[in-house]
């Protein structure tokens, strides 16, 4: 998204010549020579005289490739010069050069796509482009103007995607040339977004559509994009982040998407078109049936907590006295209705005790004279543990299961 402007020297470097980029001319070069002017210390940074592979810039991540049989891994844009990273060593002298064109052609569907679709989105919803991000999987945009929402961003929403899809694909579909040319910064004109760079700027233009400063690789004609797609919309600020997918990542993604769908659709023994209102059914159909399930726990958690009551015989001073322990994993939670409808009676008062998490249950009844939140609080504070909660009902843990008893013991 970034045009040629002035360029700056780097004085630590400066005996290297300027970095020709033949990206800009010719963005379907594959293969190509050049020679190693200078490397660093340890030999596996170069610089050449000449390079089609893309520095990151602008959005657009970096070519992969190889210098004389050696990978590529990182290439950077250093202002007058392209410093290239290698996998290994190479010595100076002339080299041959490949550009990994899968990538390459991957990046130039999407960049291009991301031109024709903030054109679009400009063009029919006055929403602008203020940001790309191109990465492995997806690339984004980021839109400004156009329509406020309620929370004062801008106002994008399924419809207004729908309806730059459609017309962003009518595009594609008219092949519309992609051509590149060089215009003094002073003087030009009709570009989407003004250049804040000076002297000679590279436009990209798609036919009857835009005009923008671009130093990026690009497809000849809009064909080339091949399908476009607009996926998630999400809210970042001011701003709306759109994610979408052009050419081969969007025959890709469908794919996926598609043998996702239909998996769930075997699942069901549904078709593809009726999964949405069959995983919907099933969904109602599950919290009819946990509505259920916990009206009938709460019933037992009744029945046993009043049983427990009955099969429990007063102490001396007339208090029924419960302890249940947990050996295995679980909640308290489970134990809390139990314990309410226990202590809902008179003279009662209800110990749990849960190993893992290791954790305590008190409750008592309201003629028990005993506030549980306080005298669970201080048991636990001579084990190290910490917990509390009402007069009625408290709940803590301690650090180790073994001081279960301790605790139990104090209550």
């Amino acid at each position: 998204m970034g045009g040629i402007g002035n360029s700056y020297s780097n004085s630590a470097k400066i005996s290297v010549p300027m970095t020709e980029r033949l990206y800009y001319h010719d963005s379907y070069l594959r293969q190509f020579e050049a020679h190693a002017l200078e490397l660093a210390a340890d030999g596996s940074t170069v610089y050449l005289d000449r390079t089609a592979f893309y520095p990151t810039s602008g959005g657009q991540p970096f070519d992969l490739g190889s210098i004389a049989g050696i990978a590529v891994r990182e290439v950077i844009d250093e202002g007058d010069r392209i410093a290239h990273r290698l996998a290994a060593p190479l010595a100076a002298g002339p080299v041959e050069c490949s550009i990994d064109w899968t990538r390459r052609f991957d990046h130039m569907q999407q960049h291009t796509g991301q031109h024709l679709i903030s054109a679009v989105f400009e063009e029919m919803f006055n929403l602008r482009t203020v940001s790309f991000h191109l990465s492995a999987e997806s690339a984004t945009i980021d839109l400004e103007g156009g329509p406020i929402d309620t929370r004062g961003a801008a106002g994008v929403d399924a419809g207004v995607a729908s309806a730059v899809e459609a017309r962003a694909n009518e595009i594609v579909w008219e092949n519309r040339p992609v051509g590149v040319t060089y215009e003094d910064a002073a003087s030009v004109q009709g570009l989407r977004k003004a250049s804040d760079r000076d002297g000679t700027l590279r436009i990209v233009s798609i036919d009857g559509l835009d005009r923008s400063a671009c130093g990026g690789t690009h497809v000849r004609a809009t064909g080339e994009i091949g399908v476009i797609v607009l996926r998630k919309l999400e809210k970042v600020r001011q701003s709306v982040r759109v994610e979408f997918l052009c050419g081969g990542r969007a025959v890709r993604r469908a794919r996926a998407d598609y043998e996702a769908l239909n998996r769930v659709a075997q699942i069901f023994s549904s078709s593809l078109d009726d999964v949405p209102g069959v995983v919907a059914a099933q969904m109602e159909a599950g919290r009819s049936a946990d509505k259920a399930r916990r009206k009938l726990e709460l019933e037992l958690a009744a029945y046993q907590g009043k049983e427990l009551y009955q099969n429990t015989a007063p102490g001396p001073d007339g208090m029924r006295r419960a302890v249940r322990r947990v050996t295995a994993s679980g909640s308290l939670d489970e134990l809390r209705a139990v314990a309410q409808n226990f202590t809902s009676q008179s003279q009662a008062v209800f110990v749990a005790t849960l190993f893992n998490p290791p954790s305590v249950l008190l409750a008592t009844s309201a003629d028990a004279g005993v506030d549980a939140g306080q005298k669970l609080k201080a048991a636990l504070a001579e084990v190290g543990g910490r917990g509390g909660g009402t007069a009625r009902m408290a709940q803590g843990s301690v650090p180790d299961a073994a001081l279960l008893d301790r605790v139990v013991e104090k209550l």
